[in-house]
């Protein structure tokens, strides 16, 4: 395949990356209608797609293009820097890539068993072992990515977008942060 349908080829993949997110947003925005009760100041995302959730059905819809998007868009990233010098650059997208990876494939295989922290083998999976992963992996991955991304200007743009997913904290509380990790829970309610 010659240079030019490459191009094409990868900026019509490249809108897997802007559809992954709206599809996330549409299952974060749409999914607590289906779920009588939630609150999402106290509540984690997770409940919305817990095993007996009521959201579920809609949850598994409307995500249905989160993991697969996301995936491929990361993957094309990692290709399109592959051959850069820029090491913390290419380190951080594909960290990137393996949180995505992380992400889609363990909470597709570790799902809440109910809405909260049931201690089941599910859910200390999905709590310590996946959630702990894409945690570290994010912060890892933005934090190289703005590294790399202020050493050149072409990506500037890149690294402030970084740097503004690593500042945001949003104003919720874990709820389901089990009584012995409290460090995890954020100080505001």
């Amino acid at each position: 395949m010659s240079a030019a349908p490459r191009r094409v080829l990868g900026r019509w993949l490249g809108l897997t990356g802007p559809l992954s997110l709206l599809s996330y947003l549409a299952a974060l925005v749409f999914s607590p209608l289906a779920y009588p009760g939630y609150v999402w100041a106290s509540q984690a995302v997770s409940d919305l797609s817990a095993t007996g959730a009521p959201s579920l059905w809609l949850w598994d819809r409307l995500a249905s293009l989160y993991g697969p998007c996301g995936i491929v868009c990361a993957t094309l990233c990692c290709l399109a820097v592959q051959g850069s010098p820029n090491q913390p650059l290419r380190l951080g997208i594909g960290a990137f890539a393996v949180m995505n990876w992380v992400s889609a494939v363990g909470y597709a295989m570790f799902p809440l068993s109910e809405s909260g922290f049931a201690g089941a083998f599910e859910d200390v999976m999905h709590l310590y072992v996946v959630t702990v992963l894409v945690v570290l992996l994010s912060i890892v991955s933005l934090a190289l990515i703005c590294v790399g991304g202020y050493r050149e200007k072409a990506f500037v743009s890149l690294a402030n977008w970084a740097a503004a997913a690593l500042l945001f904290r949003p104003p919720e509380r874990l709820a389901s942060t089990p009584p012995q990790w409290p460090f995890l829970a954020s100080s505001s309610a």
